[in-house]
């Protein structure tokens, strides 16, 4: 049986949108630019993934401007996905606008996904918890509608170890922390890759820890390929 649940509510609601901070570094080309250059995509400060407890952001809100929807994807008779809406307009302009969306993936009674939106129904942040042990281990970052970033915590001790930037939509690069060197104030990956359709093409790491690249690893297959079209002869009008 299918739950539709909507509620009003009182109170206010907390939504403290985090700034989404653009890519920086090398570009994606090939150019072996120093990936340590300070910018906004491996300079900003790097807070912790949320562990147990309460999320950095609420999606439960406290007054009539708000209303909450649950629903039951899975026909279990147990809702596992809940939204928020915030009622913005008066009269025949009124209209609600979705601010939070909560999904329990694995129907343990814990949300596994949280994504938030902005007042105008934009995607602005998700939290998600992939391997389902209560802690959130991966962060996306949105920008007008699209990915901008994401965080990832691969080692499951509640600290951001890898980060992706994306252009478009689209992976461009990864800086991953492999020593664990980075802390909330300060983000120190000590491997870059870059990506072209979707695969990395080209890895710079870190060996010594000076934050600086010590060897650049290339995709095999692409270096096949510009060396068969470096010695591809050009073609001639047969005129």
């Amino acid at each position: 049986m299918t739950i539709a649940r909507r509620v009003l509510v009182r109170g206010a609601l907390l939504m403290a949108g985090l700034a989404a901070s653009g890519c920086g570094g090398a570009s994606a080309s090939g150019a072996t630019q120093d990936p340590t250059t300070p910018s906004s995509g491996s300079g900003a400060r790097s807070q912790p993934l949320p562990t147990e407890g309460p999320l950095t952001q609420s999606c439960d809100p406290k007054d009539n401007h708000h209303e909450v929807s649950e629903y039951d994807t899975s026909g279990d008779d147990k809702p596992d996905v809940r939204k928020v809406f915030l009622r913005v307009g008066e009269g025949a302009l009124a209209r609600l606008v979705l601010i939070c969306r909560e999904s329990d993936l694995n129907a343990d009674g814990r949300k596994d996904v949280v994504r938030y939106y902005t007042d105008e129904g934009r995607p602005l942040r998700e939290e998600a918890d992939r391997n389902f042990d209560g802690k959130m281990d991966e962060l996306t970052f949105f920008q007008e509608g699209q990915i901008l970033r994401q965080e990832f915590d691969t080692e499951g001790d509640g600290k951001v170890d890898t980060k992706v930037f994306f252009d478009a939509g689209k992976p461009l690069r990864a800086e991953r922390d492999l020593k664990a060197r980075s802390t909330a104030e300060r983000w120190q990956p000590d491997r870059w890759e870059y990506y072209e359709d979707g695969r990395v093409v080209r890895m710079g790491t870190d060996l010594d820890g000076d934050g600086k690249v010590d060897r650049w690893d290339r995709d095999s297959a692409l270096l096949r390929r510009e060396s068969d079209l470096s010695q591809t002869p050009a073609a001639t009008d047969p005129a």
